[in-house]
């Protein structure tokens, strides 16, 4: 563990003008407030925030960070408060440890969930100040190298796999590739011990039977480039046994097969050295088409910079060259923080990266926390390709998008009233995949919106995000107006005229926050009318209700044993007069079926010969289910309200409803409805098929 002396030493040899009275104090300070707390391996606690400040004093951060590094875990663990740190260090300072604080508290849930809070407390601290992030990884890399001292395999596999699937990622997204390299393969030795154990046994088999191989590979790397008058450092290594592990995965091969585990750096005086360094290396040694990347000219969204190239060296081995400056270097090692200015106050992480906006949006949009882990994996994982604007501005997107995606990285509204696009002047759909360096232009319309079609098109998590949202918002409207639809006919049954604060009673009773919030909870049949009714009118609810809403029977089926419990298929929805078919399948129970429904035979394959052909048909008590059925409706006002009214006028009852699709001409929206029989299906269809608003109603 460092001494306070040698912590305060590190930060002033690099930022003379440090405050050294703050370290002094943030040192005993902690040291007092942690007091005889032990960590798992037992160290004392005090060690562990002194080897997280040790690790970003390696990173040259400012005092401020280095502070914060130290308090970090005060609040959380000790007696002290947010009141007190900012009394004693300053607003920026306990505004920094409260924001990793706050990534810290994080309550029981699911996995799922737990991540997913983890994941937003991260992205609302980082869009307020970068450093909390910086911090945080510290922290995270440093309970990573002590992990093995948890007694817990459940536990050490959770933590290893959060690690490496989000902290890994933000590492990445900032150009950090150290502290990602090292997360990874901490994590990677936790989640797959035989995998990490077999690759890193064989790398070192390989470095003892090449000898000095790889020196020997660099030393000829160096005086090549020397010959031809460009100085370099050159140095070289195997790669790191998870981007091993994951090469392996991914082209499914054995390690004996991989022909790239070596990887060399060239670091050279300027960028116009890196082209003729490429160049001379190239005269020499075949280099492998496809495996040529310049990020230099087109830089990663974190700001890396450098030439890739791979070229087959002697025997047929491939080698792998990194050509950079030392400034290029120093951003590929340390990322944002090789940028660091000291004394220049808060430093925002929206000044200058775009992902982390693209994130805070995916934030603002998602629905649940499972969508929200999905649309960020897929905003810090994709592999780039580069697309370009009509004005050469630069689009970083993943492999395999699409125009709605290019659309909605440049802005929100332009995805939103995308309707076609043109790639290198070529008008396309919007379904075409972007290959790199295409310009691509966005054909747009004010009368366009999303489609839930699109969710079915877009890759990147910034467009699905804000996709959904607009479904989920357009899905609530058409509820809304539904609803009021048969709000108004359900006060048309009230036996008297209603007064001007009996809606705003109503809510009070039904504990609704508005008026859009009753309507949509009508729609979704949520409130039965003579809830509603009684809410608005108390006492009115009565024998009209009753036959407004007629009350089904439960069903009852013919040749089961009484008692056993059964299924409607879902898949067909049978009513009441249809031909059915019982199903019993193992650990499934007992389903029932239309005749002609068309799972039928993929249910009994799957079973593999497991499955009994019940004979049944209706019982006595079968007078009532719910049919699925799909309405195409021509798009203008009040055609929703026309459907519903059928639907009341037949004695049917809405019980879901969801749109499905929606283009200039019609809606497609599919409803559940309850009904006696197939005889009022029919009679219902055939009423909806007459309509001048339906275009087309069939039975799903």
């Amino acid at each position: 563990m460092l001494r306070q002396y040698e912590l305060v030493d590190r930060v002033l040899d690099y930022d003379p003008q440090a405050d050294e009275a703050l370290l002094n104090r943030a040192y005993v300070f902690s040291m007092k407030a942690h007091g005889s707390q032990k960590r798992a391996s037992g160290d004392p606690y005090f060690s562990h925030p002194i080897e997280v400040a040790g690790i970003l004093t390696d990173l040259r951060l400012d005092d401020e960070t280095i502070a914060t590094a130290i308090l970090h875990d005060t609040i959380e663990d000790t007696v002290a408060t947010p009141e007190e740190i900012a009394k004693l260090f300053g607003p920026n300072v306990a505004r920094l440890v409260d924001g990793v604080t706050k990534l810290s508290k994080i309550e029981a849930q699911t996995e799922n969930e737990r991540a997913a809070e983890n994941l937003r407390k991260f992205l609302l601290a980082m869009s307020d100040d970068i450093r909390v992030l910086l911090v945080k990884l510290a922290d995270r890399l440093h309970n990573m190298r002590t992990l093995h001292h948890i007694g817990n395999p459940d536990k050490r596999k959770r933590i290893a796999r959060e690690t490496l699937e989000i902290y890994a990622p933000l590492a990445e997204r900032i150009g950090m590739y150290e502290f990602m390299k090292e997360m990874q393969e901490l994590a990677f030795e936790q989640l797959e011990p035989g995998a990490y154990e077999s690759i890193t046994r064989r790398l070192a088999q390989l470095k003892e039977g090449g000898g000095a191989k790889i020196e020997k590979i660099a030393g000829g790397l160096k005086a090549l480039l020397g010959k031809a008058g460009v100085e370099a450092e050159v140095s070289g290594r195997e790669k790191h046994p998870y981007s091993i592990w994951k090469k392996m995965a991914e082209r499914h091969i054995s390690f004996e097969q991989l022909s790239d585990v070596m990887a060399f750096r060239a670091i050279v005086p300027s960028v116009d050295d890196c082209y003729r360094a490429l160049g001379v290396i190239h005269r020499r040694w075949p280099f492998v088409p496809g495996r040529f990347k310049d990020y230099i000219s087109t830089p990663k969204r974190n700001g890396y910079r450098s030439l890739h190239t791979t070229v087959i060296h002697a025997e047929n081995a491939r080698i792998e060259v990194q050509l950079r400056t030392p400034e290029m270097h120093a951003q590929a090692e340390h990322g944002l923080a090789a940028h660091w200015a000291y004394k220049e106050g808060k430093v925002r992480a929206d000044s200058n990266h775009s992902w982390v906006r693209d994130l805070v949006e995916i934030l603002d949009a998602a629905g649940s926390p499972e969508e929200l882990l999905e649309h960020t994996r897929m905003a810090m994982y994709a592999d780039r390709i580069f697309a370009f604007t009509p004005r050469g501005e630069l689009i970083q997107l993943p492999k395999g998008a699409t125009p709605i995606d290019f659309a909605y990285a440049v802005h929100t509204d332009l995805g939103d009233q995308a309707v076609g696009a043109k790639i290198n002047g070529r008008v396309v759909s919007l379904k075409t995949v972007i290959e790199n360096g295409d310009q691509v232009q966005i054909l747009r319309s004010k009368a366009q919106e999303p489609q839930a079609g699109w969710l079915n098109i877009a890759t990147t998590g910034k467009a699905l995000a804000a996709i959904r949202r607009h479904l989920r918002h357009k899905e609530r409207d058409e509820g809304v107006k539904l609803g009021r639809k048969i709000y108004d006919d359900i006060v048309g049954r009230l036996p008297a005229p209603l007064s001007a604060d009996a809606l705003p009673h109503a809510l009070k009773r039904l504990k609704l926050a508005d008026e859009a919030a009753l309507m949509h909870a009508i729609a979704r049949r949520q409130l039965t009318d003579a809830q509603v009714m009684e809410a608005l009118m108390p006492g009115s609810a009565g024998a009209d209700v009753a036959q407004a809403v007629p009350q089904l029977s439960a069903i009852s089926i013919k040749g089961l044993t009484p008692g056993v419990a059964f299924d409607l298929g879902d898949c067909c929805r049978p009513v009441p007069g249809d031909r059915i078919v019982g199903l019993r399948r193992p650990d499934a129970g007992i389903e029932v079926h239309r005749i002609d429904c068309a799972v039928l035979g993929e249910l009994a394959e799957r079973a593999e010969g497991e499955t009994d052909w019940v004979d049944v048909s209706w019982g006595d008590k079968a007078d009532g289910a719910i049919a699925r059925i799909q309405i195409e409706v021509k798009n203008q006002p009040g055609a929703l309200g026309v459907i519903a009214t059928i639907i009341g006028q037949h004695g049917a009852n809405i019980t879901g409803m969801r749109m499905d699709s929606r283009d200039t001409l019609y809606h497609t929206n599919t409803i559940d409805v309850e009904v006696h029989d197939l005889h009022q299906l029919m009679r219902l269809l055939a009423a909806l098929r007459a309509a001048d608003a339906v275009h087309a109603a069939a039975r799903v």
